[in-house]
């Protein structure tokens, strides 16, 4: 890793919440792109949080999920300093119950500067389950539409867990149709060929939608988790064959890292 990727200006905080369960996964895959990266706890000052060129919100249950997931951490006040990244154009990346917090927020989609939840990632359908399942996300907007995909290939598809209860996006068909007219769906579910049909989405999320920004693209809502095939080793079945018994191959960042990758790209223009 060279001093350039450590240096202390591309610093990113993974905020940690009581319930978070998936910050040491996704701190990993932010080290893995040469990316200086701090667990953040929710006991820290808003000055120290504000020192972070990015802000991600891991997935888990923060707060046990209480009234709905991601309803008490929305109104944490490490949310100001959330508020105030998004605000000052850095990257903000919220995964599964992060994506519920940012919805809660208002930040996604972010309608007309809302400061209250303009969409919900609802109980999945069918039934309301909780569903843990591999799935691929496909970009669904041209790349320069949000900073985490602008060094993508148009279309690129990206494995990933869908690992939640709440998923399902739902709004209002004028919020919706925003949504479609803006181009904020970013990422949509898809099959391994990158066809997007309904049995690809394993929620009923409306539009298909696995990942939407903000109008200003640098806040990112994804419910499926990228940092959970981030490695060979994470998905050793479709893995090439010199790759098996090989330790050094198996531990090669592939799959879902790509997400990290663009947010180090962004980081370093």
């Amino acid at each position: 890793m060279t001093a350039t990727l450590r240096k202390a200006s591309m610093r990113v905080g993974v905020l940690v919440f009581p319930g978070t369960n998936s910050e040491d996964e996704t701190q990993r895959a932010c080290e893995a792109v040469g990316l200086f990266t701090d667990l953040i706890h929710w006991t820290a000052s808003l000055q120290d949080v504000r020192r972070y060129d990015a802000l991600i919100l891991p997935g888990g249950f923060a707060y046990e999920d209480r009234v709905r997931a991601g309803a008490i951490a929305a109104h944490d006040h490490l949310i100001d300093a959330v508020r105030q990244a998004a605000s000052d154009g850095k990257p903000v990346l919220g995964i599964c119950n992060g994506a519920q917090i940012l919805i809660e927020t208002g930040l996604v989609p972010g309608f007309d500067d809302a400061r209250h939840p303009q969409a919900a990632f609802a109980p999945n359908a069918p039934g309301g389950r909780f569903l843990c399942r591999h799935v691929t996300m496909k970009l669904n907007a041209p790349p320069a539409r949000c900073i985490f995909t602008q060094s993508m290939q148009a279309g690129a598809l990206i494995p990933a867990w869908h690992s939640n209860r709440e998923g399902r996006l739902s709004a209002s068909p004028a919020v919706l149709d925003r949504i479609v007219s803006g181009d904020h769906g970013v990422f949509v579910y898809a099959d391994e060929r990158g066809t997007c049909t309904p049995e690809a989405v394993p929620n009923g999320s409306r539009l298909g939608i696995a990942g939407m920004t903000n109008v200003a693209g640098n806040v990112l809502a994804l419910m499926p988790h990228p940092e959970r095939d981030a490695w060979t080793f994470m998905h050793m079945d479709a893995a090439p064959e010199r790759a098996r018994g090989d330790t050094n191959a198996a531990l090669t960042p592939s799959g879902g890292i790509a997400l990290f990758e663009g947010l180090a790209a962004a980081l370093h223009r």
